[in-house]
């Protein structure tokens, strides 16, 4: 259902949110996210584009987040690379359904709308620090800095 540069580009944010007093060269956030370096490059300059994320050039440069995790939504972040289209006329051009979605097309609709309502009301931030067995891309024994 998602596109491989969103779940990439989630992996990437997240990445930056776990660790957020660094800078980080696109090798280290390939290495950590297990993205390939060119796809990557591509995906944090449309993160970049967006306002996601910054870029400090140079010697001992790279990329960290923009905005704070917890003012920026996954939404946000998704629709930098991806946007979500919802249905709002028939796909197939039927002029008598126009839009009149028809159920099919009205069940994906509603579909793509709970993705997106789940991705607008939640942060970078409660992604990151959810409590659970697991933390986003790390090993149980790693904290999350704060």
């Amino acid at each position: 259902m998602f596109s491989l540069t969103v779940e990439y580009a989630l992996r990437a944010v997240t990445h930056l949110a776990i660790t957020p007093n660094r800078i980080h060269t696109t090798a280290d956030i390939s290495l950590a996210t297990k993205v390939p370096s060119p796809y990557l490059s591509k995906v944090l300059q449309s993160l970049q584009k967006h306002g996601i994320v910054t870029v400090k050039r140079g010697l001992h440069g790279g990329y960290h987040l923009t905005k704070d995790p917890r003012d920026l939504s996954l939404y946000e972040v998704v629709n930098s690379v991806d946007p979500i289209h919802r249905i709002e006329t028939c796909p197939l051009e039927i002029a008598s359904h126009g839009k009149n979605l028809c159920s099919l097309h009205r069940k994906m609709d509603q579909a793509m709308e709970n993705m997106e309502q789940a991705f607008r009301t939640t942060t970078l931030h409660e992604l990151v620090s959810s409590s659970g067995p697991s933390i986003p891309l790390c090993e149980n024994n790693f904290s999350v800095e704060s």
